[in-house]
């Protein structure tokens, strides 16, 4: 798939380059949605804003959708502001909202004023929710049902409304004052008889999930209840909307993005990689980075403290690096599986003792296998002492760095701070200070000086 895009988006820059427009609305109408918004993401700015507007205008609509915030930029920015208001009217509300609040803020404006009153009302509705809320992901284009009727009549109820609604697979059921009872599957509307009570076939026992709340955490919930939509309520009850599983998937991909780029130590970044300015992906790398620097120096004061010790015995300085390097993996592994299994729900920040108590017999455990070769590699080179020092070291190191590393996503997420910011380089720094403290004190109490 990536090299069909790769090569879709240097046949279409050839024939843009060559002023071919004619054969590049053709190569382009043979492409999917996806695959067309991926190779606009390729393309230079110029090319994309040439490309896209040689698209008509359903097919426009239809990859408009998948644009990623950096490309629609690049797309907007050579589109005048009416063709933009058009093409974002055709969208439905929760993408509409998706694209308005990743445009230049002055063209948002522009776009929103330009919308047919009911269209700008929704998508307001859907934009005054907190960034990151279930309120701004779901849709509010439902085909909802009577809970008082039979089936016959919301099959018909269907047939009259759905081409409206985003998904009929979900038919929320309502009462009176759209407070939600339940749900049914349009399979098992279809397949009841046309005269048996709505409320036989409903399932009232259905999640559903609160406008207000993480959107992440709704996603997942969705993927758990191993359904295609959940209904969406406000805090009375009230029927709101529904969260899609369309919707539900490109929102972990969006948290497990964000994840990957803080534990990595770098600030995540909105948009496609290519389409991200040099700048903006140096700013959001050069904080972290920054405070690693400083943290850094405890390593150096460590050494420093203990440079009599290094002295007597310089044997021991070979070591150092090989230490410290495993005891960061040790932690960095451990935090790494800590911060997954938070985000799936596995643990919980009440679990600390027991994942602490679990991550020290693991580090433990693997440090005696690093030992084992360790000792042997080290009686070879500087003798059986220096050996053992390094052996007893790498068991205790490993078992240290396995349980901060463990630990330190738990606590950042009782504190209420996102556990992926417990990063793997930040969790390497703090261990390899406290693994030179170990390494040089079991070096005392072993060689005795």
């Amino acid at each position: 798939m990536v090299a069909r895009d790769e090569d879709l988006a240097r046949s279409l820059t050839a024939a843009l380059h060559r002023g071919d427009l004619t054969a590049a609305a053709e190569e382009a109408g043979e492409t999917t949605a996806r695959e067309l918004a991926e190779v606009l993401a390729r393309c230079g700015r110029a090319d994309a804003a040439v490309l896209f507007r040689l698209l008509d205008k359903d097919r426009a609509a239809e990859v408009f959708e998948h644009l990623d915030a950096g490309t629609v930029r690049h797309v907007v920015e050579g589109m005048r502001a009416e063709h933009v208001t058009e093409l974002v009217d055709g969208l439905d509300p929760d993408d509409r909202a998706r694209l308005l609040d990743e445009m230049p803020a002055s063209m948002a404006h522009r776009v929103l004023a330009g919308l047919p009153p009911e269209r700008r009302r929704a998508t307001a509705a859907l934009l005054g929710y907190r960034a990151g809320s279930v309120g701004r992901l779901m849709t509010p284009e439902v085909a909802s049902l009577h809970a008082g009727g039979t089936v016959g009549h919301a099959l018909a109820r269907v047939r009259r409304i759905g081409r409206t609604a985003e998904t009929v697979q979900v038919l929320p059921v309502v009462g009176p004052g759209r407070l939600l009872v339940g749900t049914v599957e349009l399979g098992e509307l279809v397949l009841s008889a046309p005269e048996t009570p709505l409320a036989d076939i409903v399932e009232t026992d259905v999640e559903r999930v609160r406008a207000t709340e993480s959107a992440e955490a709704a996603a997942r919930l969705l993927g758990e209840s191993d359904r295609v939509a959940l209904p969406v309520v406000d805090e009375e009850e009230r029927l709101l909307g529904l969260l899609t599983i369309d919707d539900a998937v490109e929102e972990l991909e969006r948290a497990d993005s964000e994840d990957v780029a803080r534990q990595s130590g770098a600030a995540p970044w909105r948009g496609h990689y290519l389409t991200v300015g040099v700048v903006a992906l140096a700013r959001s790398r050069v904080v972290w980075l920054l405070l690693l620097l400083v943290a850094a120096t405890l390593t150096v004061n460590v050494l420093q403290y203990f440079e009599d010790t290094l002295a007597e015995v310089t044997a021991l300085a070979l070591f150092v690096p090989l230490l410290i390097g495993t005891g960061g993996n040790a932690g960095a592994q451990a935090a790494t599986a800590t911060v997954r299994a938070l985000a799936v729900g596995e643990v919980r920040p009440s679990d600390v003792l027991r994942v602490m108590w679990r991550e020290a017999r693991v580090g433990a455990v693997l440090g005696a296998m690093l030992a084992v070769v360790g000792t042997t590699i080290g009686s070879l080179l500087v003798g059986g002492q220096v050996a053992l020092v390094l052996g007893v070291s790498l068991v205790a190191v490993c078992a240290w760095a396995a349980t901060i590393g463990a630990t330190m996503p738990l606590l950042a997420t009782r504190l209420g701070i996102d556990p992926a910011v417990v990063s793997a380089p930040a969790v390497t720094t703090l261990v390899d200070a406290t693994g030179l403290l170990i390494y040089f004190t079991v070096a005392r109490l072993v060689l005795g000086i």
